[in-house]
């Protein structure tokens, strides 16, 4: 029977449908496993090949767990709010919400089309009221909590005011934008809007100044990963650093936890680096500079407070609220010109960027430890998230510093005994401090390093300033807050309003979900408000708790709603949770539910979630876990990142002035220009003409020079693209060969976590395979071939062989490997002949993760009635892959002459004398007796003349 792969995968899909296989419930009988993918958002162009690789390998694990016998939770959905819809909706005039429904819609027929296991009764879409109802929530309840750090866990904020109606800011460890002290009767005599600002100082969920990637083209604020080397990843725009007032979420106070929270998870180790550098923990103090003549002093962060003797200036981040105040009128005009500049550099590029600029303020600062003036220098390469946003300057200890004094010509004063600055800065945390104070100055405190360890250098001088109240010893962090607001239609609404003194209040939780409402314009209205100012109904009726016409706003009873929506990664941030239990009208997810499925089992995404999603989506874990909504303190407990497919471009060569087009191998003897031609219209690098000259009006009459009556095309790795032509869509992979080839060979191309080229050279194999594999259930007949004889012991070794290597693969995701090893099984089984029921049956189910269409039918076809995915998955016995027997190299002196076959259990005496008598040996001994034999098991024995 021919292997007819199209009417096989129909078949059993729609049988999946039909019998809701994939279709999971709680069961407390089972062991759990939640299986769970990045998900994708739904753009226009569909999937290509590159997308499914992840999918392919979730796929696999899941349905492998299935056979171990565990309960596996595998869902799918839509990361549906985005920029790209929006901006395809400013273009077309086309509504967001249609455009992303086709798109939907268009995902969905290609993921069936390749045989995917989700349950897709719980699909999600972000976009769905039902769904961002749990999103509004969670952020009404940040804007009800603070954290506190002695308790390391969020509280609920009326216990915060319950503290300052008490005892005001005294004793108070939590977590703040600002330090503030006031006591209990200066808070009880502030306005209801005093406390209400005072208070968003330490909500989790707050409203702040703070500065952003502004593009005034597209109307926004961009995400750092949404802006490229200055401009707009989308579109190209220019951005600029601007400072807003923004919903933000206090993701800082969750620092430590979030570092802590990687010991106790499987990631890699890579992954987990690349973390902890963006949390950037840091151990210093803060010390207090004071401004020459003048009653302003500002705060500094350092790591090395040992180096406070070298300190030759002092340098302010570009958005320092400082820079306006210490500017002196005579450098106004350069300062706003270098200010201008800096505000179209994302903090990412001026990180990396090693070019060295400044401009001096005009002041200086009092070195506490010295009593030194130091300029006040202003540069880019100081960012204001980070500590202070303001920095001393150590140059012969600190690379871009000394970089910083170098251009500038500024002092260096080196601090540690033997250290050699002349070229570059000595960096080294060890050695023996000197110049701490100098021998040449008067010391100017009473503190002095001299001839200590760097270590006891630290030590002492955080001591130091601790005891003269010159600052404070802290623990500093990277992390920044995370930018809340986009100034965008396409996204989740805030529940929220603002009050008569336009302090921002919560809707009530029985209001939600707040939904999006409909606007004529999808652009900022001509006052720069974002696109919701354009909804004629968007205002907040108090006394009837509901939205009423914006014209009704009276600043009274009805009040203006929030114009911004929340950005992309609100609705990604808890989206695991709701896949638990998607269709709750109750809550974000049942109590009972959660303490059944837990948390992520294994996540399969891309390594370029690793300081976004992946941080903001522990943080909200983390707080939902504070709240008692969840049972687990970390969301994904291993995660894999696979790897990228890259394009494999072809090229045609046109030949100059013409349009005729060389052969690869013939085009050094001519003058030709290489040309993308699309790869679905080439197959092994050979090109159809008659499909080329189709694609393109202008190539309807290319003539071509051709060898051995064929054109091949050249070929280059690059990266998947439409510019490029090399974007495969598997729909056309799925009809010319089938799902389970492509899911089999996107496996097949290398190990899962590297990124490797599409090629389609290879692809004929693997579809070989398939059709050799059903050759061994049907031969060349019409009927299945099996039989319920005994397996040999040959047949019985290859298939265990097979089963503890595809055990050990999958569950180490070497699924490349995994395939190798059913090629060498199949091969091994059809040179046997093999047609036994107790050995086939046992490879169907092996193959079932890998290739279910192929997998269900045979299962089917040996005659069971219910689905392969229930069955039960082989385990091996080491008895059938012992050897029976070994082959010894009989040697002489050293020298192999002959071989024999032996049992693999024969003692050491037997296989000598079996050596000896052996018909061969006779000639090399010689009549001679030999001096000593030497066996050593199982490989070889030497017997020596």
């Amino acid at each position: 029977m021919e292997y007819n792969f199209r009417e096989i995968e129909k078949k059993w899909q729609e049988y999946w449908i039909a019998n809701e296989v994939y279709k999971v419930k709680e069961n407390k009988d089972k062991p759990k496993y939640y299986v769970l993918d990045m998900f994708p958002y739904p753009s226009g162009a569909g999937l290509h090949v590159g997308h499914p690789l992840g999918y392919i390998a979730s796929d696999i694990y899941s349905r492998f767990k299935r056979l171990q016998g565990f309960n596996v939770l595998h869902p799918m959905g839509y990361d549906a709010y985005g920029l790209p819809a929006e901006q395809y909706a400013i273009q077309t005039g086309q509504h967001p919400e249609v455009t992303t429904k086709q798109n939907i819609a268009r995902y969905r027929e290609q993921m069936d089309k390749i045989g995917f296991s989700y349950d897709w009764s719980r699909e999600i879409r972000t976009c769905d009221p039902e769904y961002y109802h749990w999103t509004q929530w969670a952020f009404i309840k940040m804007f009800n909590s603070y954290y506190c750090n002695d308790e390391k866990k969020a509280l609920p904020i009326e216990s915060l005011i319950e503290a300052f109606e008490t005892v005001g800011t005294e004793g108070l460890n939590v977590a703040c934008g600002e330090e503030l002290s006031f006591t209990a009767a200066e808070w009880k005599a502030k306005s209801d809007k005093e406390k209400q600002e005072i208070l968003l100082n330490y909500r989790i969920a707050y409203l702040g100044d703070t500065m952003v990637n502004w593009c005034s083209e597209l109307g926004t604020v961009l995400a750092n990963d949404e802006v490229v080397n200055g401009v707009s990843e989308r579109g190209g725009f220019p951005v600029e650093q601007k400072m807003m007032r923004q919903w933000c979420l206090r993701v800082s106070a969750y620092a430590q936890r979030l570092l802590d929270g990687l010991d106790t998870i499987d990631w890699t180790d890579s992954l987990k680096e690349t973390q902890r550098n963006w949390i950037g923990r840091s151990e210093g103090a803060e010390v207090n500079f004071k401004v020459k003549d003048s009653d302003l002093e500002f705060t500094i962060f350092t790591t090395r407070a040992d180096t406070m003797f070298g300190v030759t200036f002092m340098v302010l981040a570009p958005e320092s609220e400082l820079v306006e105040k210490l500017t002196t009128p005579e450098q106004k005009q350069e300062v706003d010109a270098y200010l201008d500049r800096t505000k179209k550099r994302t903090e990412r590029e001026r990180i990396a960027d090693r070019q060295v600029t400044g401009v001096f303020s005009g002041s200086y600062a009092i070195n506490p430890f010295t009593g030194d003036a130091v300029p006040v220098w202003i540069s880019d390469y100081v960012l204001a998230g980070y500590g202070t946003g303001a920095i001393m300057a150590v140059p012969a200890h600190d690379s871009r510093d000394y970089a910083f004094a170098k251009h500038f010509n500024l002092p260096i004063i080196p601090l540690i005994e033997g250290c050699d600055v002349s070229e570059e800065s000595f960096d080294a945390k060890e050695g023996i401090v000197c110049n701490s104070p100098r021998p040449d100055v008067t010391p100017y405190c009473e503190l002095s390093l001299n001839g200590l360890t760097v270590k006891e250098a630290i030590a002492a001088t955080k001591k130091f300033v601790a005891e003269q109240k010159l600052g404070r010893v802290k623990i500093n962090y990277r992390l920044r807050d995370a930018i809340f607001s986009r100034q965008r239609y396409w996204g989740e609404p805030f529940p929220v309003y603002y009050d008569a003194d336009g302090m921002p209040q919560m809707l009530p939780f029985e209001a939600l979900p707040l939904q999006l409402p409909e606007v004529d314009k999808f652009l900022p209205t001509a006052t720069g408000e974002p696109p919701l100012g354009h909804a004629t109904k968007w205002a907040w009726d108090s006394v009837n708790k509901e939205v009423v016409e914006t014209s009704k706003i009276d600043n009274k009873t009805i009040f203006p709603l929030e114009l911004c929506t929340m950005p992309g990664f609100a609705g990604s941030s808890a989206y695991y949770l709701r896949y638990m239990d998607p269709h709750n009208d109750k809550g974000l997810v049942d109590k009972q539910v959660n303490d059944y499925w837990k948390n992520v089992d294994l996540y399969i995404g891309g390594t370029e979630h690793a300081t976004g999603h992946l941080i903001y989506s522990r943080f909200w874990n983390k707080f939902l876990y504070d709240m008692e909504v969840i049972c687990e303190n970390e969301p994904f407990q291993k995660l894999i990142n696979q790897g990228m497919i890259q394009g494999r471009s072809n090229f045609v060569y046109r030949i100059k002035d013409t349009n005729t087009f060389v052969s690869l191998n013939l085009k050094d003897q001519y003058e030709v220009t290489p040309i993308h031609v699309d790869v679905n219209i080439v197959y092994n690098d050979i090109l159809d003409v008659e499909a080329f000259k189709n694609w393109r009006p202008e190539y309807k009459n290319a003539e071509f020079i051709l060898e051995d009556g064929k054109y091949i095309c050249g070929w280059a790795v690059e990266k998947m693209s439409k510019s490029m032509f090399n974007v495969v869509n598997p729909d056309m992979i799925v009809e010319k060969y089938g799902a389970d080839t492509l899911r089999l060979y996107e496996m097949f191309l290398g190990p899962l976590e590297q990124s490797k080229p599409w090629d389609t050279n290879g692809i004929d194999g693997v579809h070989r395979f398939l059709k050799k594999l059903w050759a061994l259930f049907y031969g060349n007949t019409d009927s299945l071939q099996i039989t319920d004889a005994e397996p040999t012991a040959e047949e019985l070794k290859s298939l265990h062989k097979l089963i503890k290597k595809v055990t050990f693969d999958i569950e180490h995701f070497s699924y490349n490997t995994s395939i190798s090893a059913f090629m060498i099984c199949v091969n091994e089984l059809s040179s046997l002949k093999c047609n036994k029921r107790a050995i086939l049956e046992q490879l169907v189910i092996l193959l079932a993760p890998f290739a279910p269409h192929t997998a269900e039918e045979l299962w089917h076809e040996c005659g069971h009635t219910t689905t392969v995915c229930d069955a039960q998955w082989p385990q091996h016995n080491e008895e059938y892959l012992k050897e029976k027997s070994v082959t010894y190299a009989i040697s002489f002196n050293g020298k192999a002459r002959f071989s024999m076959e032996l049992p693999a259990d024969m003692p050491r005496e037997e296989v000598e004398k079996a050596a000896l008598s052996h018909e061969s040996s006779a000639k090399w001994t010689e009549g001679k007796t030999p001096k000593k034999v030497i066996v050593v098991p199982g490989k070889i024995v030497n017997i020596v003349i």
